[in-house]
């Protein structure tokens, strides 16, 4: 892949090099981390991170974190400190033999073939295709994704802090490093040491596009959806058969047809069904419900309950389990952390892009752990499958930004 960076000549193969390093996580091994594969990859950033010149480098086994101080400008070791984070697995899709594609000079129109398996990147089906012309792309090759989400992130993290200790004419407080485990089973940062990681405040880098700035995420709750039936032979079946596969359809058809993903945008909530499966006496359903308070969310969740006792009785038996809060009650409590970014992005001539973020990032619990931890891009787009694909030239301005952004903060 010859094409690079010039400000940043390791960047790129930087991220190519992380993207075919299989780290996917796993919701059902209960270890932290998930797989084995994050604990290898940790251990390659921890000597990366020793080698570009970063201090007091240490592999937490409690949590899976990989922390890294890059040290003080001499006498500016009083400023606040400031820490980048970005996680190592990926999602669950197929991830292993990643085989990146260089796209050199993208027009912005084109379908791009992806390698040989037949897939195509076409803008009439991808219109954020044509906010690239010009740009050089790195896509998949079909068959697996890409891992930018959030291979990006730890590169563009990496790549700053190897520039800011080969620039010690930039001045800077202590900035501090970590790449964590398993935040797309939604478990990273739950065992994350905040008196080790030692900052005052921090950015995760695993945001979209270009200028993308995230201090407001959904407040977010699973529920497992369990129904019992009673099986007979269906020619002796009236009044007597409960289909406990028609009461899971019953039960989703009663929910908000309107308030789906596929029908939701900016601050709309969802119910998502990810999961379904039984027979006639007993199916199980699993949902994701998403919103942007604690009060819209329990409204979501009394409509579910509502429609359970409508429809069955003591038949459909819902487990609720909390999974994040939106950040924002945290953050907005000092928004100077916010407007560091802001003006960091103007300065390198990015135009800031404050949005929700539809989902969740490990700064949602960071937040509440004491650590004010908004979000920065990255770079990915259509991230967790096969038509995913990043920008060079967006990971470079995410170089340039966290550079500037621990410049401005010694300020």
């Amino acid at each position: 892949m010859a094409t690079k960076s010039a400000k940043y000549p390791e960047l790129v193969g930087r991220f190519i090099g992380y993207a075919k390093t299989e780290t996917r996580s796993d919701e059902k091994s209960g270890a932290t981390p998930s797989t084995q594969t994050q604990v290898a990859f940790a251990k390659a950033l921890q000597a990366e991170m020793a080698e570009i010149g970063l201090i007091n480098v240490h592999y937490l086994e409690k949590n899976g974190f990989v922390i890294g101080t890059l040290p003080a400008t001499p006498g500016l070791e009083g400023k606040r400190k400031v820490g980048f984070i970005a996680h190592m697995d990926t999602a669950d899709f197929s991830a292993v033999n990643v085989d990146p594609q260089l796209v050199e000079s993208y027009d912005g129109a084109s379908p791009i073939k992806l390698g040989t398996s037949g897939y195509v990147l076409d803008p009439a089906e991808f219109a954020n295709l044509r906010n690239y012309a010009g740009q050089n792309l790195i896509t998949t090759d079909g068959t697996t994704l890409l891992g930018a989400d959030d291979k990006a992130g730890i590169a563009e993290i990496m790549t700053a802090a190897a520039y800011l200790a080969k620039h010690p004419e930039i001045g800077h407080g202590e900035v501090r490093v970590g790449f964590g485990p398993d935040e797309e089973i939604g478990v990273g940062a739950d065992k994350f040491d905040v008196r080790d990681f030692n900052a005052d405040f921090a950015f995760t880098v695993d945001g979209g596009a270009l200028g993308d700035l995230n201090y407001e995420t959904f407040t977010a709750a699973q529920v497992v959806v369990k129904i019992e039936g009673k099986n007979v032979h269906p020619g002796t079946a009236k009044d007597v058969m409960v289909n406990a596969l028609q009461l899971a359809n019953d039960f989703h058809a009663a929910l908000p047809s309107a308030e789906r993903p596929e029908r939701t945008s900016g601050y709309d909530g969802f119910y998502h069904l990810t999961s379904m499966d039984g027979k006639v006496d007993a199916a199980k359903m699993t949902y994701i419900v998403r919103d942007f308070t604690d009060e819209a969310l329990e409204k979501r969740l009394g409509v579910m309950k509502d429609a359970a006792a409508r429809l069955s009785g003591d038949r459909i038996r819902l487990e609720i389990k909390y999974q994040y809060k939106n950040m924002s009650e945290v953050i907005k409590k000092d928004m100077s952390v916010i407007a560091l970014a802001e003006a960091a992005m103007r300065e390198v001539g990015v135009a800031p892009r404050i949005a929700p973020i539809r989902g969740g990032t490990d700064g949602s619990k960071l937040s509440y752990m004491g650590l004010p931890t908004p979000n920065l891009f990255a770079g990915g787009e259509n991230m967790h499958g096969r038509f995913e694909f990043v920008s060079i030239e967006t990971m470079e301005k995410a170089v340039d930004t966290i550079v500037k952004i621990v410049e401005l903060n010694a300020k």
